[in-house]
C-alpha cells in the first residue's frame, strides 16, 4: 500500500485512467468488428471515417502503438476497397 498522499492519489487517477481506457479500447474494437463485418461498400463507406477517428484517439492518447493503427486503418481501407 502507498505512504504518501499524493502516491495514492496516483493510484487512484491511474484506476480511473485505466477504465476509460479499456472502455474506449474496446468500443474501438467493436466498431472494427462491425466494419469488417459490412458486406455493402456503401455502409462501410459512410462508416469508415468514425473508425478511423476512432483508432486515431487510441494511438494519440497512447492507448495504442501509431503503427499498429497505421496498420489497423490501412487494413481496413483495403477492406473497404475490395468491397
Amino acid at each position: 500500500m502507498a505512504n504518501h498522499k499524493s502516491a495514492m492519489k496516483r493510484i487512484r487517477s491511474n484506476e480511473k485512467r485505466r477504465v476509460l481506457n479499456k472502455y474506449q479500447h474496446k468500443t474501438t474494437r467493436n466498431a472494427i468488428k462491425a466494419l469488417r463485418e459490412m458486406s455493402k461498400r456503401k455502409d462501410a463507406e459512410k462508416l469508415a471515417p468514425s473508425v478511423f477517428k476512432m483508432i486515431d484517439k487510441l494511438a494519440k492518447k497512447n492507448i495504442i502503438h501509431n503503427n499498429k493503427a497505421a496498420n489497423l486503418k490501412s487494413g481496413l481501407q483495403v477492406f473497404v476497397s475490395g468491397l
